[in-house]
């Protein structure tokens, strides 16, 4: 029996293709009702593997999920009526209107015919067509395609919304007006929405809580700045010209230096005083002669958490 409270709940889930990929390895995690939860990882992670599993588009090959108390597998109806579902591609009709549109999935949902054209109204408005209800899609905007899908998938009022990489191939504009339109969703609908992204800035804005996941299975999980405070050394990043390997040895045994990770051709090091540390280190270097190109230090991120749990960072898998 599940517990009231949580939306989500996932243990030990895994997904194996026809083809032998393994997809999924033993993710476990649960979202809390009315938050924003994350699965945040590069292309090709596992993410919307995920994602198409609890919203019964896919089957699961080991482990258990269910939403708000149902079983996927054993009552996919009912975690249909529970759920809302916003793919990565488009699933609007560019030759209709943005109304008829949402008529069209209303409909398709079984909302109750006397309240389909006051919700469909009522959603237009907050995501800001209602001036253009009346247009073809294919006139749209990127950005005002994405919150037609979004109202879409709200049209029957769900208690969950699955939202797949929903900013992806916005611009910066347009991704930061669908940011706040979550944030207000979230707080004026009480709505509980899952997403996957491979923006790093997405799930750090946006989630309440996220779980990094890589190479199908999560490494790491929490709120952003509980994340970013496991790691509590400065960056230190340098930009050596020659003799990495020697150089790295070098700083890897010297005081203050909790770890190093060679990147082509720059050293980052996690240290506990990044202004303190910084010149003993280049001084190390110029006593063998090893010259740096560039150096810098900054806070913890969550490339760095990312980093710090896989090896590697997170913009050379996107």
């Amino acid at each position: 029996m599940q517990k009231k409270e949580i939306a989500i709940n996932v243990e030990n889930l895994s997904k194996i293709y026809k083809n032998g990929v393994k997809a999924i390895s033993g993710v476990s995690f649960s979202v809390n009702f009315g938050e924003i939860f994350g699965l945040l990882g590069p292309n090709g992670a596992g993410k919307s593997s995920t994602v198409r599993i609890l919203s019964t588009l896919s089957n699961l090959s080991d482990g258990s999920a269910h939403i708000a108390g149902q079983n996927v597998t054993k009552s996919p109806t009912e975690v249909r009526l529970l759920t809302g579902y916003v793919a990565q591609s488009t699933g609007v009709d560019a030759w209709a209107t943005g109304k008829e549109n949402l008529l069209l999935q209303a409909q398709l949902e079984r909302v109750p015919r006397k309240k389909i054209n006051k919700r469909v109204d009522n959603l237009l408005e907050w995501v800001g067509l209602s001036s253009v209800s009346r247009k073809l899609v294919k006139t749209y905007s990127g950005g005002m395609k994405r919150r037609l899908e979004i109202a879409m998938g709200l049209v029957h009022e769900p208690k969950v919304l699955f939202l797949d990489e929903p900013s992806t191939g916005l611009d910066p504009e347009s991704r930061r007006k669908l940011w706040n339109d979550l944030k207000y969703l979230q707080k004026q609908k009480k709505i509980t929405v899952l997403l996957t992204t491979h923006y790093l800035e997405e799930a750090d804005y946006l989630c309440d809580r996220i779980a990094i996941i890589d190479k199908g299975k999560i490494v790491a999980k929490g709120t952003p700045s509980d994340l970013k405070s496991k790691i509590s050394s400065d960056i230190v990043t340098l930009e050596i010209d020659n003799q990495i390997d020697l150089a790295s040895n070098i700083l890897t045994n010297l005081h203050g230096v909790n770890s190093t990770n060679v990147e082509d051709d720059k050293i980052v090091l996690q240290v506990n005083n990044g202004k303190k540390i910084l010149p003993s280190l280049v001084l190390e270097l110029q006593k063998k002669s090893i010259n740096i190109v560039s150096f810098s230090f900054n806070s913890p991120s969550l490339d760095d958490v990312y980093l710090k749990f896989t090896g590697h960072r997170f913009e050379k898998d996107n």
